[in-house]
């Protein structure tokens, strides 16, 4: 009995659950572009930034700040984390994997782990506190509208 209360209960959060997944991962991953592309937030650290213009780097950073921002606010939410989960999936088999076969070995693990969770999110959707959601009930809303109007008839 407990186990199925509690159950219940989870299910009642799963969606802001997801929506704060999506946040603080979307949060991330536009940070990482931010700095690859402007030098802020530990640039010097990590290498600097790309140059503009450079393949894949700068092509890359730029991918992850607009898909960061967009799975961030939930706005179109599965298109960008597809393209984010590739992007991922393309640096983790480009860069990575041709050093070592495992991510533990090649430290591909942030490209994998990304790469993973954008394509959760393409297949779950944005979970609750998403611009996605808002757009959609603002649609259906305006549906429901139309379809409550009286229409005129031909004589």
């Amino acid at each position: 009995m407990a186990t199925r209360q509690l159950s219940s209960r989870l299910d009642q959060v799963q969606p802001y659950a997801l929506g704060l997944f999506r946040i603080v991962l979307g949060l991330l991953f536009a940070c990482h572009g931010a700095r690859s592309l402007f030098g802020v937030l530990g640039a010097e650290a990590a290498g600097g930034t790309a140059p503009t213009g450079a393949w894949p780097g700068w092509y890359a950073a730029v991918i992850e700040l607009a898909a960061g921002i967009l799975v961030l606010i939930g706005l179109g939410t599965r298109a960008a984390a597809f393209v984010a989960s590739g992007a991922m999936a393309y640096a983790y088999f480009t860069v990575h994997q041709t050093e070592a076969l495992f991510p533990i070995q090649n430290g591909g693990e942030g490209a994998a782990v990304y790469s993973w969770a954008f394509l959760l999110l393409v297949f779950t959707g944005p979970g609750a506190l998403a611009l996605d959601r808002l757009f959609a009930a603002r649609g259906n809303a305006n549906d429901s509208a139309k379809r409550d109007e009286p229409t005129a008839v031909a004589a």
